[in-house]
Parts: C-alpha cells; structure tokens; sequence
C-alpha cells in the first residue's frame, strides 16, 4: 500500500526509528498520530515536524496500559476520522547483564513494554483495520529475536515472541484487507539504552565499537518501503542481513561469534 494520504500511528515517535519514521511518512503525505510515553521528546518530534504540522498528532500513552491504548483509538479516530495503518516500533532493551543478574521487575518491563504493549496495540486496533478498504500492521523485531545475543536474554525472549505473533498474524489475516509486515533491525544508531533506563557498561561508544549502527533515516526509509511493497518481513541493517545468513547456516557457529563482539558489555 502506498502510505500517502494514509492515517498512521506510530508508538515510540519520540525518537530515534519512531521520531525518524514519523517524518519520512508525513513527507511522503501521509497523516501521522505520533505515540510516546515521553512528552517533551514528543514535542520535538513535533517542532521537527513544523513543516507537516497540520497532518500530524501526538499522544502521551504508555502502551503498556491496556486502558490507555484502547483510548488512543478513539483519540486517533476523533483526530484524523480512521486509521489505516499501525506501526508497533516502541521498545526497550534489559541491562547488559546475564540472565541469573535480571530482577523480575526488569523482566517484567521488558516483557510489559516489547511484548504487551505490541498486543495490546494490536488488539484494540484491529477492528479498525479490519473496516477499512486496505490496512496494515508493522510489528517491529529485532535481529536479537532470532539470534542469541548475551546480557540481552529476557530482550531476546520478548523479541522473539514479537517475531511468532506477527507471523500468526500474517496468517490469520490473509483473507483479509490487513496486511502485515515484520520487520529486524540491526544495530541502529539510537538511544536506546537511556530511553531504557539503564547503562552501558563503558558507555554507548562501547556498543557502537562492536556492531556499526545504521543511521535511524536509512532504518526508517527502508522499513517505510517495505510498508509500501507489503513485504512479508524486512532484514534492516547489514549487521542483520549477515547474521540473518550465519543464523540459517549455524545457529551454534552465529551464537558463538555475537558473543565475540559483545561479551565486552557483559560483566566478569
């Protein structure tokens, strides 16, 4: 489907991949509810979005509150009259340490916000989509939703779990005007691990050594492009690509050298 004149609503619009998608589809004519639990980041997702302001809203929600996300879709719908499109981008990571480390309550956020937040989503808009001529649903993985990636294992497990619903998805709504597209970004250029809450153990420049991120535009751009192609799924990245491949030929071989280029993160 070609986003332009599309309603599109975009969960972690205040920044990095969410900030950047929501300006490339309004520069593409689309109309953009904007989504973030932060509300000053939201603002400047809003300034930067000055050029395109009359298309575009934003709402402070916490996806990870059911209510509030079955409010949004009154909100959007009273906003811009229907939504066609859904993008689930909002997510955090764990901190770098190993699983034996994690307190449930840290489990718990990351499940809550990758996991439910995706579902609750997907639930409350659903029929939406479903009353509309053509519409889609784009659930954002991780290349840590398919491979093993160390001090990152409850991250991991959410991914993957993203990754199997999208998939049943797509296979239950065949029949049906909503399409679905699953997308595994790489390393992207983000900040992710302060939007968390956590730190990086010697720093963000430390990840950044290890794994070349892609800038967030370019994740955007192609993530956008495979909305308009209805792709059944999207490698973004280089990073995810190669290890996409390696992953197919080895899991235990591709599992051995991501902890190679992240066992530095991981406390001795």
């Amino acid at each position: 489907m070609k986003v332009k004149d599309k309603i599109i609503v975009v969960t972690g619009s205040g920044n990095g991949i969410g900030r950047e998608l929501a300006l490339n589809l309004l520069a593409k004519g689309a109309h953009v509810a904007a989504v973030d639990i932060n509300a000053p980041a939201l603002e400047e997702t809003a300034h930067l979005a000055s050029p395109w302001k009359e298309h575009l809203s934003t709402h402070v929600v916490d996806i990870t509150d059911r209510a509030g996300v079955e409010a949004l879709v009154d909100q959007v719908v009273t906003e811009h009259g229907a939504v066609d499109v859904i993008i689930n981008n909002a997510w955090i990571i764990q901190p770098f340490v190993r699983l034996n480390d994690l307190t449930y309550h840290q489990i718990q956020k990351v499940m809550d916000v990758n996991l439910y937040g995706t579902l609750y989503m997907i639930k409350a808009f659903l029929p939406r989509l479903l009353q509309r001529p053509v519409a889609h649903i784009t659930n954002v993985s991780s290349m840590g939703g398919f491979l093993p990636v160390p001090g990152q294992s409850a991250y991991g497990a959410s991914k993957a779990a993203v990754k199997l619903l999208t998939e049943g998805l797509y296979s239950e709504l065949l029949s049906t005007n909503v399409r679905v597209t699953l997308v595994y970004p790489g390393a992207i250029n983000t900040n992710i691990a302060a939007n968390s809450g956590i730190e990086v153990p010697g720093g963000s420049e430390s990840v950044k050594s290890s794994i070349k991120p892609l800038a967030p535009e370019k994740a955007a751009r192609t993530i956008v492009d495979a909305i308009e192609k209805d792709r059944y799924s999207v490698l973004v990245g280089p990073d995810a690509r190669l290890m996409d491949l390696l992953y197919r030929l080895s899991p235990k071989m591709a599992a051995g050298f991501i902890y190679k280029q992240m066992k530095a993160l991981l406390p001795a």
